[in-house]
C-alpha cells in the first residue's frame, strides 16, 4: 500500500450512512419543542451550514443564545436518536468499501458524529474491517471540521494529504480537504443542495461510486 496508493477519508453522517430522512425528522422535532416551524428538505438542504449555530441564525433571523443553542443541540440529537434507527447505509456502500480495500488501497471515516456512538454503528454494519481508522467527534458538538481534519491525518500511518481523497456530502468536507492539502469530492445524497455544494469548488457528484471512480483519477 505505503504513501503512493490514493487513500479516501469518508464522511459517515449523510454520506456512507444515508440518514438524511432522520436528520430532517430530528431537525423538525427539535424546532416543536422550542416553537419553530418545521421545514422541509429542500429547505434544510439551502440553508445547511456550519457551525451549525450558523445555520440556526438563518431560519431564525438571528444566532440562537448560548442557552438556546444548548436546547436545541440536545434536543435535536435525542430526537436523532430515535429516528436513525429506521435507517441504513447508502445504496452501494458494502461493496464499495471492499473493493477499494481488495485493490490494496487504504480508507478511514472521520465523522462529526460522537466517537463513542460511531464507533458501534460502524461495527454494527459489520464494515469496521475496511478501514484502518475510524474517528468520530470528542468534544463539542457544533463546530467545524478542519482541525478534526489535521489530527486524522497526523494519526494515519503511510497516509499523505497529497494522495488523499475526501469525500463527503458537506462543503464544510471540502473546506477541511483544502486546509489539509488534500482533495475532496461532494455528494448530493446528504445535507446540502447540488447549487451550494457547487460553490465549495470541488467535484460533485450524485453517487459514490461516481465518488469512488472521481478518487481514482485525481491524485494521478
Amino acid at each position: 500500500m505505503g504513501k503512493h496508493a490514493t487513500h479516501i477519508v469518508w464522511d459517515w453522517n449523510g454520506t456512507l450512512f444515508h440518514d438524511i430522512d432522520a436528520v430532517i425528522g430530528a431537525t423538525n422535532s427539535a424546532f416543536e419543542e422550542i416553537g419553530l416551524a418545521p421545514i422541509t428538505l429542500e429547505m434544510y438542504r439551502e440553508l445547511y451550514c456550519v457551525p451549525i449555530p450558523r445555520f440556526y441564525e438563518r431560519l431564525m433571523g438571528r444566532l440562537p443564545t448560548d442557552a438556546e443553542w444548548l436546547v436545541m443541540d440536545e434536543a435535536f440529537h435525542r430526537h436523532y436518536s430515535e429516528h436513525r434507527l429506521g435507517c441504513g447505509l447508502a445504496e452501494g456502500v458494502d461493496l464499495l468499501l471492499a473493493e477499494w480495500q481488495a485493490a490494496g488501497r487504504s480508507q478511514s471515516i472521520l465523522s462529526m458524529f460522537g466517537h463513542d456512538e460511531l464507533i458501534p454503528l460502524v461495527r454494527g454494519f459489520g464494515i469496521e474491517s475496511r478501514f484502518v481508522l475510524v474517528e468520530g467527534r470528542t468534544g463539542p458538538s457544533g463546530g467545524t471540521k478542519s482541525a478534526q481534519m489535521a489530527r486524522h491525518f497526523a494519526a494515519l500511518e503511510q497516509v499523505v494529504p497529497q494522495r488523499t481523497v475526501v469525500i463527503g456530502d458537506a462543503v464544510d468536507d471540502a473546506v477541511a480537504a483544502r486546509d489539509a492539502g488534500a482533495y475532496a469530492v461532494l455528494y448530493t445524497g446528504g445535507s446540502h443542495s447540488r447549487g451550494s455544494l457547487q460553490a465549495a469548488g470541488v467535484p460533485v457528484v450524485d453517487s459514490l461510486a461516481e465518488a469512488v471512480e472521481l478518487a481514482e483519477t485525481l491524485v494521478h
